[in-house]
């Protein structure tokens, strides 16, 4: 089934209100829009539809960080104290954290659910300044990949100080203009004067409306600043595959910049959690091995892939979470299909279980807690929000689409120290849904001291 019948039946069954979509391979590209933008003015989605990158936007941050590499500003290897003395968090093993750390997800800074409310210019110097109140570590630089926002917004800032810009500024300038990517916003107020998608939240008949159009500019590097249509986002994506040239003809990147990005620099050895480079996730599919960020936005979602060595890059956004399995879908038919690729699926059978004991207890990172309990053979846990003040919990809140209750969930176990959701078919974790994975390291006498899911760690809690 082709690109255009896949999203086309997709919109008619599944209650997602729109998706655009689009792949570029060996010269020809294609882009299919269905649905509509938002479900209260009706307009359509259309090919040109700008949408929220969400966290695609930490390889755009990892490619203008590598940009001040090549000019010597920034040394991948240095101490972020070094570029930003305010970086003031006062955890053992804080001040030794590199620029590097920041941009494969192994500084271990506790801070997914840190929602500082400020915008403007002085948003992430107000963001990192507040880390060092408000924020801890999981565990020491290099130590494990955490999944990290945190990272991504220091980063910004020693951008902003380095460079003497605004973040929103140095994406426009050093990256937007020069790979032509002409379409691309970074704000609402730019954003508005084109049609541009807004996220949605299941409903029992449907979808229903975001009342967050973004995230505060404090995310800005993390997930919040970029606006753009599929045809901007395969030019990056593109750029990436092209040795840092873009479609425009203009150098982005240098090669060995873009090299340095797409090789391994440090692996949790699960299945679930892909290796990472510098920005890029480096997702195994059976026998390729493709770059790719996904990224969510209040009620969207939104995903890029870029497969070295088959010039293939794929783009889709989603008004509705819900669009992730299309997206699932079509990689693989495009992996398997277009590239007859052979992508056996990532999980096959239950396994018997273990001594679940080893797993149980509470873990912890901010403001979230797990409470993990051996029952008939599976782990059950229970996830709790607990929000810190009430600026974070209104803004994370309304992020999510409403009052976020304690949820108990059942786990099989599939492998290794590895659990799947009880109820859901296995074949699915195949593709991006092996987020839903969950896994157990750094055990000590006998005891697993981190929990991981969706590449997020969880650390147990001292009893």
């Amino acid at each position: 089934m082709g690109l255009n019948a896949l999203v086309s039946e997709f919109i008619e069954t599944s209650g997602v209100p729109g998706v655009v979509a689009g792949v570029y391979h060996a010269g020809q590209q294609q882009v299919v829009a269905h649905g509509v933008t938002n479900v209260v003015t009706g307009e359509p989605m259309r090919e040109q539809t700008g949408f929220l990158l969400g966290s695609i936007t930490k390889v755009l941050t990892t490619t203008l960080v590598m940009q001040q590499v090549e000019q010597g500003r920034i040394d991948l290897d240095e101490r972020v104290v070094t570029y930003l003395p305010e970086f003031g968090l006062t955890v053992p093993g804080a001040q030794d954290i590199r620029i590097r750390h920041l941009l494969n997800h192994t500084n271990g800074i506790d801070a997914d659910l840190y929602f500082p409310d400020t915008d403007g210019r002085e948003a992430l110097r107000i963001a990192v300044e507040g880390m060092a109140e408000q924020v801890g570590t999981l565990f020491a630089p290099g130590e494990h990949i955490s999944y990290s926002n945190g990272g991504m917004i220091v980063a910004g800032r020693v951008l902003e100080v380095v460079t003497a810009l605004p973040y929103h500024e140095l994406l426009q300038r050093n990256l937007f203009v020069p790979a032509g990517m002409t379409g691309t916003a970074t704000s609402p107020a730019q954003a508005i004067l084109r049609s541009t998608a807004i996220g949605h939240f299941p409903t029992q008949d449907g979808a229903r409306r975001t009342e967050l159009f973004k995230l505060p500019d404090t995310w800005g590097p993390a997930g919040s600043s970029a606006i753009a249509g599929i045809g901007d986002l395969l030019a990056f994506g593109r750029t990436h595959l092209d040795g840092g040239i873009a479609p425009s003809g203009a150098r982005v990147l240098s090669q060995e910049s873009v090299t340095r990005m797409q090789t391994v620099t440090h692996s949790n050895g699960s299945r679930h959690i892909p290796p990472i480079g510098l920005g890029w996730l480096l997702m195994p599919f059976g026998d390729i091995e493709v770059l790719s960020h996904s990224g969510a936005s209040p009620g969207g979602v939104a995903v890029l892939v870029a497969v070295p060595g088959h010039d293939l890059v794929f783009a889709a956004y989603g008004n509705d979470a819900r669009a992730m399995a299309l997206f699932d879908r079509i990689l693989l038919s495009l992996l398997r299909d277009r590239l007859g690729a052979t992508v056996p699926d990532l999980i096959t059978t239950t396994v018997e279980p273990v001594d679940l004991n080893r797993y149980e207890g509470t873990y912890r990172s901010n403001q979230l807690r797990i409470d993990v309990r051996a029952v008939d053979g599976t782990l059950e846990e229970t996830t709790t929000y607990e929000p810190a003040d009430n600026e974070q919990s209104r803004i994370f809140t309304a992020f999510v689409g409403g009052s976020i209750p304690a949820v108990t969930r059942r786990f099989l176990p599939v492998g290794k120290d590895l659990f799947a959701p009880a109820g859901l078919p296995l074949e699915m974790f195949t593709g991006y849904s092996r987020q839903l994975l969950v896994s157990y390291h750094d055990f000590r006498d006998g005891r697993a001291q981190y929990r991981s899911a969706g590449g997020r760690m969880t650390r147990r809690a001292t009893e």
